[in-house]
């Protein structure tokens, strides 16, 4: 019970399922593919902790949190953007979507020490009109 109280505190948990409603009509060439596979991740770390996922669920327990312990999928997604930003410029005023979205996360537990590591890949494209 102990135990249970300690580690109640500190938690994070994930689930991202997507069901997007936005129909898009890509039988008209108004579209170009800009980027393939560009990425982005994020991690949560904590001191005295677990992580366990059970098939789309990933959770991860902990006593005392490292670093941020934001958004790990709106992280994830930012850095995907800043990595994308990089090597094709900036993304202001372009009509860009990410289409092929992909997630994995990473586990690492230790006993003392566990971390979470959630992966985005995605591909780009620019709608012309």
């Amino acid at each position: 019970m102990f135990v249970l109280v300690i580690f109640s505190g500190c938690s994070s948990t994930g689930m991202y399922v997507t069901m997007n409603q936005t129909h898009v009509e890509l039988s008209k060439p108004n579209f170009k593919i800009k980027a393939v596979n560009v990425g982005g991740e994020a991690e949560i770390s904590y001191i005295i902790g677990v992580s366990y996922s059970i098939g789309a669920i990933t959770e991860c327990l902990g006593l005392i949190g490292m670093g941020d312990i934001g958004s790990l999928y709106t992280t994830a997604i930012n850095n995907l953007w800043k990595n994308y930003e990089k090597k094709y410029g900036p993304i202001i005023n372009q009509k860009l979507a990410l289409t092929n979205v992909r997630y994995d996360t990473d586990i690492l537990n230790l006993g003392v020490y566990t971390r979470l590591k959630l992966k985005v890949c995605a591909d780009v494209i620019e709608f012309s009109e």
